[in-house]
C-alpha cells in the first residue's frame, strides 16, 4: 500500500503548478490507484494566484477539494502565507526559498527550503522550479515509485515539446538529490 496523498501546490500563474499536479496524477494513473486533480486560477493566468490540488490514494475520494492538504507546495510568500496554517500537525511544507524570505514558525511540521528557481536555472532548467519541488517531494513522502515518476513525466511532457522530456527529468532528479 502506498502513501495517500492530499496535496497543495500553490504560486503564481505561469510557475508550472499546474503541470506539475498534472504529472502526480499520471502518476495514480499509472499506479492504478484514486485519484483527483482540481486546478484552480485567478483571472490573469501568468501572474495571477494559481493553485492545485491533487489527491492520490488506494481507496476512493470523496472530494477533489484539499482544504487541509498533508503536503503543502509552495513557489510564492502570498501563498505560503495563504495556506501555512491550512496544513495538519504533522504535514510536510516544501517551500521554494528562491522566492521566499519568510521562515515557516509552526514547530509540529516538517518544512523544507529548496532553492527551486535558483537550482533549476543554475542547471540550465530555467521554468522547471516545479518539477524540482515535485522531485524533492517524492524524496521525502514516497507517494509512488521513482521509475512511476518518470514514466508520469513522460506521458504529461506533450510530443511538441519532447525535447523538454529530458530537462524535466533531470530537475526530478535535482529535487530528488536535494
Amino acid at each position: 500500500m502506498k502513501k495517500d496523498l492530499h496535496l497543495l501546490l500553490a504560486g503564481f500563474g505561469g510557475q508550472g503548478l499546474l503541470f506539475a499536479g498534472k504529472v502526480l496524477a499520471y502518476c495514480g494513473l499509472i499506479d492504478n490507484r484514486h485519484l483527483s486533480w482540481l486546478p484552480s486560477y485567478g483571472p490573469e493566468m501568468r501572474g495571477g494566484t494559481a493553485n492545485c490540488g491533487v489527491c492520490l490514494s488506494d481507496e476512493p475520494i470523496g472530494s477533489p477539494l484539499v482544504v487541509a492538504p498533508n503536503q503543502l507546495i509552495v513557489m510564492n510568500q502570498p501563498s505560503l502565507e495563504k495556506f501555512v496554517d491550512a496544513v495538519p500537525t504533522g504535514g510536510i511544507i516544501l517551500a521554494d526559498s528562491t522566492m521566499i524570505s519568510m521562515q515557516v514558525a509552526r514547530s509540529d511540521v516538517k518544512t523544507f527550503y529548496v532553492p527551486s528557481t535558483a537550482l533549476a536555472e543554475d542547471n540550465g532548467l530555467k521554468g522547471l522550479a516545479n518539477i524540482v519541488l515535485i522531485g524533492k517531494l517524492w524524496k521525502e513522502y514516497s507517494f509512488c515509485s521513482w521509475e512511476t515518476l518518470i514514466k508520469a513525466i513522460n506521458k504529461s511532457v506533450p510530443a511538441s515539446k519532447a525535447e523538454m522530456l529530458a530537462m524535466n527529468i533531470k530537475a526530478a532528479e535535482l529535487g530528488r538529490d536535494f
